[in-house]
């Protein structure tokens, strides 16, 4: 996804923001599920990890809505759909694809934020990638070693 960002419009930049936000409310869905569902010995451990994750996806959508509105636009209120699975690993291995796909996103969007001149919206953006960068290193390290169950 590291494509050049030559000419954006402020147009552009809203829209990928309220992409960014129907995605951040999709985690706030995500996480809130899963820590439900998650069953078994790793029950304690996941919920916990779901739960804490909750708080920081809700600040970055608050974030977003506020910053959308600054630039003009009108705050998606649609979240991302939430794919649903049932074992532990595979909830996982979803929270692993969203953060991935997430930080590709943001990187994209700084680029279109540098490209316009607000650099107070990049410098919150490297922010909120670091934050997507370490919730991504927290799941691989869950990951690492769990059976299918």
């Amino acid at each position: 996804m590291e494509t050049e960002v030559k000419e954006v419009t402020r147009e552009q930049l809203i829209k990928g923001l309220n992409e960014d936000l129907a995605h951040e409310y999709q985690a706030i869905m995500m996480y809130t599920t899963y820590a439900a569902m998650a069953s078994g010995i790793h029950r304690p451990l996941l919920k916990e990890f779901f739960e804490s994750e909750i708080p920081e996806e809700l600040e970055h959508a608050k974030f977003l809505a506020n910053k959308i509105t600054a630039l003009g636009g009108l705050p998606s209120a649609k979240p991302a759909p939430v794919k649903l699975v049932e074992s532990n690993r595979a909830m996982l291995e979803e929270v692993l694809k969203a953060e991935t796909e997430t930080i590709a996103r943001y990187v994209q969007r700084r680029k279109q934020a540098e490209a316009l001149g607000d650099y107070g919206l990049v410098n919150d953006l490297e922010e909120i990638i670091s934050d997507e960068t370490r919730h991504k290193e927290e799941t691989e390290k869950l990951l690492r070693g769990m059976t299918e169950h």
